[in-house]
């Protein structure tokens, strides 16, 4: 089992090192889908990445942190969201949330143990910064 957790990290090391040690124990793991990354020339250093993030039913994300500012826009079924200091909040189709460079997101999951969800996430970012990182 410990080599299966090694071998799934490694595979998400582009997307920042996810800790799945930190998800809840037996939840699906999400599947992130980079849609594309581009340099903005006019703020050297900086760049935005597109992604999605399908949440099979029962998902649980770690705790972790963009280090970047992060707009969640809902496509389909509902998630929970939360950062630190903030009550966390119920997102349903055309919903939007926030993340700031400091927060630390410790709630992110499917609503749902029976349907799966999905979310776009934009983020603008320092160019050689990780999407995510994980918080202990």
């Amino acid at each position: 089992m410990k080599k299966l957790v090694a071998s799934l990290c490694l595979c998400l090391l582009p997307l920042g090192g996810v800790d799945l040690a930190h998800a809840a124990e037996g939840a699906p793991d999400a599947k992130v889908g980079e849609l594309m990354t581009k340099a903005l020339a006019d703020y050297p250093g900086k760049d935005i990445t597109l992604i999605t993030v399908d949440y099979p039913p029962g998902a649980v994300d770690p705790v972790h942190r963009h280090d970047a500012h992060a707009i969640v826009y809902v496509l389909e079924g509902s998630i929970v969201m939360g950062v630190k200091g903030q009550p966390e909040r119920t997102l349903n189709p055309g919903d939007t949330f926030y993340e700031g460079p400091s927060d630390v997101h410790t709630v992110g999951h499917n609503a749902s143990k029976t349907k799966p969800a999905k979310f776009l996430v934009f983020l603008l970012k320092d160019a050689k910064k990780p999407i995510l990182m994980p918080v202990n």
